[in-house]
């Protein structure tokens, strides 16, 4: 439901640029497409080879791997949460398979947060779109947060 409210609030500030002034919000319209086609190659092939890369691990490699507690597991988590790009809507059910698996929750809060907020993969797509100042103090940033969420659930839980 909230998807169409979004875009049905998007479809209504069109409108109401159109009707303000109809060549600029042509000419924005068309400068968006445009970006969008520049971004679309790149898109689609990060998407393609985290796909593949998921179709190939087996498994049971990816239980054994959550399965490891202590600094170094969290580590490992994070960097390789770090390393890919996941949507939240599937981040959050493959964590609760891998706790079901057997996975620690400060490995996995901090797995989540990485996956969902860093993304290395995907750095030069938003280096392309953001530039790349912006894109290593956000990359950074969450990283650093990510690690943090983690340390804190190991303190807590």
């Amino acid at each position: 439901m909230f998807p169409f409210v979004l875009m049905a609030l998007a479809a209504g500030g069109v409108a109401v640029s159109a009707w303000q002034d109809r060549a600029r919000t042509r000419a924005a319209l068309a400068y968006a497409i445009k970006a969008g086609l520049n971004l679309l190659p790149s898109l689609l092939a990060m998407t393609a080879a985290i796909g593949l890369a998921m179709a190939l691990i087996p498994a049971s490699v990816i239980a054994r791997l959550f399965q490891s507690h202590g600094t170094l597991g969290f580590l490992l988590l994070s960097g390789l949460g770090a390393l890919l790009t996941i949507p939240g809507p599937i981040a959050y059910p493959l964590a609760g398979s891998l706790h079901r698996m057997g996975a620690s929750l400060p490995a996995l809060a901090s797995f989540i947060t990485t996956l969902t907020m860093v993304g290395l993969l995907t750095s030069p797509l938003e280096i392309k779109a953001f530039g790349r100042r912006f894109t290593v103090l956000r990359q950074g940033f969450s990283l650093a947060l990510a690690l943090l969420v983690g340390a804190l659930m190991g303190v807590v839980l």
